[in-house]
């Protein structure tokens, strides 16, 4: 483990040839019996808990404007890695450096008020992501007709079903201009024609010149078909990086 203190580092420059850097990060988690005890660890150092390493040593730098596909098994620490990097975690020790603007399409329902209806809560969400309201007004109708809701769309959240949230939120997040996006199995969403057709934006949206790709994912063809290198982890370390062939490769014959 890093004695290293943690550092996070969070620029809007896109001029750095660098987009993502880790430098010998590590995250760990303390796991309480129950919430009792966690909130009694607050008060006094003799609780016990149980210390887990999500992320152990881990170092990789990703240049602007590659795709990168993070691989490996459940537990493998990529969450975790993907989480520091935007921003919902912070590391235990080393150093995190990220580089222009990031949109980051993980939990896609998350983060939602479902008290607002589903033209509110893009407003909303356009408006905690820095949009002006030109902009707001320049998405709004596409990103509408984009997530197939109809008349759903000006009723509260509390009436849609799981799988019109994650509609919802994959029209807005994939509507956004980012320098970094951040994919986390999200390619599944809707029935097989919005499927096919989240396929084809994600298409659009790698096509931009520069934008830097790092995808999460268990379909080992899904990472071949959008990265060009591929990073395997195994219990939160690097075990190796390289073009995506390769990467697939390793990680099939670690895997047998």
């Amino acid at each position: 483990m890093s004695s290293n203190p943690a550092t996070y580092i969070q620029t809007s420059a896109t001029r750095s040839i660098t987009a993502i850097r880790f430098s010998h990060v590590t995250k760990t988690y303390r796991l309480y019996k129950s919430e009792q005890k966690r909130l009694l660890s607050a008060f006094t150092r003799r609780v016990s808990f149980k210390t887990v390493t999500a992320n152990n040593d881990l170092s990789f730098n990703i240049q602007r404007g590659e795709s990168v596909a993070l691989i490996g098994r459940n537990g493998a620490g990529k969450s975790t890695a993907l989480k520091i990097i935007t921003g919902v975690t912070t590391p235990t020790a080393g150093l995190v450096e990220i580089h222009g603007r990031v949109s980051a399409l993980l939990d896609l329902s998350s983060g939602f008020d479902v008290q607002l209806t589903g033209r509110q809560n893009l407003h909303l969400r356009a408006r905690l992501w820095g949009l002006t309201q030109a902009e707001i007004d320049g998405k709004i109708d596409d990103i509408v007709e984009f997530a197939e809701l109809g008349s759903y769309i000006d009723q509260p959240l509390r009436t849609y079903s799981t799988g019109m949230r994650s509609r919802l939120g994959f029209a807005f997040a994939s509507s956004l201009d980012p320098d970094i996006l951040i994919l986390d199995e999200v390619l599944s969403v809707g029935d097989r024609s919005f499927h096919k057709k989240s396929l084809d934006k994600m298409k659009v949206i790698l096509a931009k010149r520069n934008l830097t790709l790092l995808f999460v994912t268990h379909s080992l063809s899904s990472a071949k078909q959008f990265c060009e290198r591929g990073i395997v982890l195994e219990h939160g370390s690097r075990m190796f990086d390289g073009p995506i062939d390769k990467a697939v490769t390793f990680y099939e014959n670690m895997t047998d």
